[in-house]
C-alpha cells in the first residue's frame, strides 16, 4: 500500500476527504453529518427498496470506509444492522472518527484493517448487504474489479442478500466491470444511470429473486424519506426512464 497523503477540504459547509488530489473520496455536510452528501452513497443505498423484508440487512459488509457516510447512516438508522467496514489503509477510521463523526461502537461497528480482496476470500459466514466503494487514490479498484473477487463476494451473500457496487460510468473500464459482475452473478445484475458525478452503482443477487414494482418502491422511498431524510424518489425517475422494466417491475 503506498502511502499517499490524506487530505481534509472544507467549502461551502461541506467537509471533504482526499487522498492527495482533488479527488473527492468522501464529504459530509458539517451542518447534517450523517447525511449522505454525496449522489452517489444516496444510490447505493437505493437497496433498502429492493428488499421488503422487515429487519433486512442483519449484517453488512463495507469494502472501503473513506469518510465513513454509508457506514455512519447504516448505524443511525439501521438500529438491527451490525457492520462490518473493511479499510486497508490504517490511518483512515481514526480520521474518519476524529473530522467526519464515524462513531465508535465495537458492538455494530467493527472496523478491520485489510485488503478488501483478502478479506472477502477468507471471510467465514454471510451477509445480507456487500457494500463495495474501494477506490484509491487514482480512482482504480484493482483487484477489487476482478472475476475472482465478485465470485467471492457473492458466495458470502445470504439467501436474501444483495451486492452494491459503485462503479465509474464514464471511465473507459465500466463496461468490462459491469460484465464481470453480471458474469459472476449469472446475469442477474443490473446497472442504475449514472449520477451527475459520473458514478454508477450495479446491483446484483444470488438467492432469492428481487421483484419489485416501481410502485412499491415509490412506497418505500417516501417512508425512507419521512424516517431518514433520503430521497430516493429521483433515483426512481430516472430508473424508469433509463431502462426497461418490464410490467413496470424490476426484475433480478
Amino acid at each position: 500500500m503506498s502511502e499517499h497523503p490524506i487530505e481534509i477540504s472544507e467549502q461551502a459547509g461541506v467537509r471533504s476527504l482526499h487522498f492527495g488530489s482533488d479527488w473527492v473520496q468522501g464529504a459530509m455536510r458539517i451542518r447534517r453529518p450523517f447525511s449522505l452528501e454525496l449522489a452517489y452513497t444516496r444510490e447505493m443505498m437505493a437497496c433498502l427498496l429492493l428488499r421488503p423484508e422487515p429487519g433486512w440487512p442483519r449484517r453488512a459488509l463495507l469494502i472501503g470506509l473513506g469518510a465513513g457516510s454509508l457506514a455512519k447512516f447504516i448505524h443511525l438508522h439501521l438500529a438491527q444492522t451490525k457492520i462490518i467496514a473493511v479499510e486497508i489503509d490504517p490511518r483512515i477510521a481514526p480520521m474518519a472518527e476524529e473530522h467526519f463523526r464515524l462513531p465508535i461502537d465495537p458492538q455494530r461497528l467493527k472496523i478491520v484493517v485489510a485488503d478488501g480482496a483478502d478479506y472477502v476470500e477468507s471471510a467465514k459466514g454471510h451477509f445480507d448487504l456487500i457494500l463495495l466503494d474501494g477506490f484509491g487514490p487514482d480512482a482504480r479498484p484493482r483487484r477489487l474489479d476482478s472475476a475472482e473477487f465478485y465470485r467471492a463476494a457473492r458466495a458470502l451473500l445470504s439467501p436474501t442478500g444483495l451486492f452494491v457496487c459503485n462503479l465509474l460510468g464514464r471511465s473507459r473500464g465500466f463496461a468490462a466491470s459491469s460484465k464481470r459482475i453480471a458474469q459472476a452473478f449469472d446475469g442477474r445484475s443490473t446497472v442504475f444511470p449514472s449520477c451527475d458525478s459520473g458514478n454508477a452503482i450495479a446491483f446484483a443477487v444470488a438467492g432469492e429473486p428481487v421483484d419489485v414494482s416501481l410502485e412499491e418502491m415509490r412506497t418505500r422511498a417516501l417512508a425512507l424519506k419521512l424516517g431518514t431524510g433520503l430521497d430516493l424518489r429521483p433515483t426512481i425517475s430516472r430508473l424508469q426512464l433509463s431502462q426497461p422494466l418490464p410490467g413496470g417491475r424490476l426484475l433480478l
